[in-house]
């Protein structure tokens, strides 16, 4: 299963340069011009997890695999982007392919960088992109009235309650509130996922600011961190030009010195990465053995058969049990078999939901 993070946001934000920092690969273009970006780039990252490290120690592990989250990096939105302008929609469908986005907003100012409006306003360019977001949406859910509407004249169960979906989220996207604002019953989530509104996706803004303002914030990045909290999104400040340079150091020890000088304690990316994850409702579980100790990433209240088939599907068909112990136990009692002498492992069947931290080792019989 993959999970990916689209990156959006108004030409010259930054989006490619925290794309290329974040993978490190330098595939993705940047320039100060605007659609520099047209087809969408893709990078694998690894998502960043302490407890791997210290796992491996103790399971004196040959090799340590993370768990993993995907980033697309999406050309620059403009105003007019749902009715076509600037490409937008092909654009817009883009970002219907991601299962949540990272809004980066522009919280910097630099002469030899235009802005598209002519100037730095972090809340107007939100604004600017919720608008076009929400007018597509408006647009697609208003297409499927008329056909869901013969198909409930013709007894369609199914189609009655997309109907009665559509006419609560409707009224809040013409007053201006994404989809995700609208209260959702647990048994309307597939319903919503297959209307694959851009404004139900999960987002939490990235305040890309300049170097001196990277480990503070500035009067750009506060006001956006107060616009976030309104609405109970995520909100990061990182620094576009700060993570390009740490990118491009060889070693920890560099990376972490280039970073005691600014006053950070890390790269502003692990923080995306790790908000990225949460942000999609994922958790993680981990194996550790001599071989190999590796995190694996699921969806939250995953069921642990569910969860065996991650490594592979007969340990999903042939389940038998789930050997768990919580990660702390884990290195507290010093390794796997102390936790089972001092009698800690537990076993647990098909139905248990994973916990994030779980140490597991899975039985199985095919």
């Amino acid at each position: 299963m993959g999970f990916t993070c689209g990156i959006v946001g108004l030409p010259n934000a930054g989006k490619s340069s925290l794309f290329n920092a974040l993978t490190a690969s330098g595939q993705a273009a940047t320039a100060a011009y605007a659609f520099c970006t047209i087809e969408p780039n893709v990078g694998r990252v690894p998502v960043p997890d302490e407890r791997l490290e210290t796992l491996a120690r103790i399971s004196k592990s040959a090799k340590i695999t993370p768990t993993y989250l995907d980033f697309v990096d999406i050309a620059g939105l403009v105003k007019g982007a749902s009715q076509g302008e600037g490409l937008g929609n092909q654009f817009l469908g883009h970002i219907r392919e991601v299962d949540a986005i990272a809004h980066v907003v522009r919280c910097f100012e630099e002469e030899g960088v235009p802005h598209v409006a002519g100037a730095i306003d972090p809340i107007a360019d939100i604004e600017t992109i919720d608008t076009e977001l929400m007018l597509a949406d408006m647009e697609s859910v208003e297409r499927r009235i008329d056909g869901l509407n013969k198909r409930v004249r013709g007894g369609d169960k199914e189609a009655k309650a997309t109907l009665a979906l559509i006419e609560r989220l409707l009224p809040a996207l013409r007053e201006g509130k994404p989809a995700r604002a609208v209260p959702i019953a647990e048994d309307e989530a597939a319903r919503l996922r297959q209307l694959q509104l851009l404004t139900a996706k999960p987002v939490m803004y990235v305040c890309n600011v300049d170097e001196e303002s990277a480990a503070t914030g500035n009067a750009h990045s506060a006001r956006v961190m107060e616009h976030a909290k309104q609405e109970g999104a995520t909100a990061l400040v990182v620094s576009a030009k700060i993570e390009a340079e740490i990118a491009q150091l060889k070693t920890a020890e560099e990376k972490q010195e280039f970073l005691a000088a600014l006053g950070l304690a890390e790269p502003g990316l692990n923080r995306i990465v790790r908000a990225g994850h949460e942000l999609l409702g994922l958790i993680t579980y981990l194996t550790t053995g001599p071989t190999e100790s590796r995190a694996w990433t699921i969806p939250k209240n995953t069921r642990a058969q569910e969860a065996a088939g991650k490594i592979h599907s007969d340990m999903e068909r042939g389940f038998i049990a789930a050997e768990t112990v919580s990660f702390d136990e884990f290195v507290r009692l010093g390794g796997e078999q102390a936790v089972r002498n001092a009698g800690r492992m537990r076993q647990e069947g098909r139905d248990y939901i994973m916990q994030d931290g779980d140490v597991v080792l899975f039985r199985f019989n095919v």
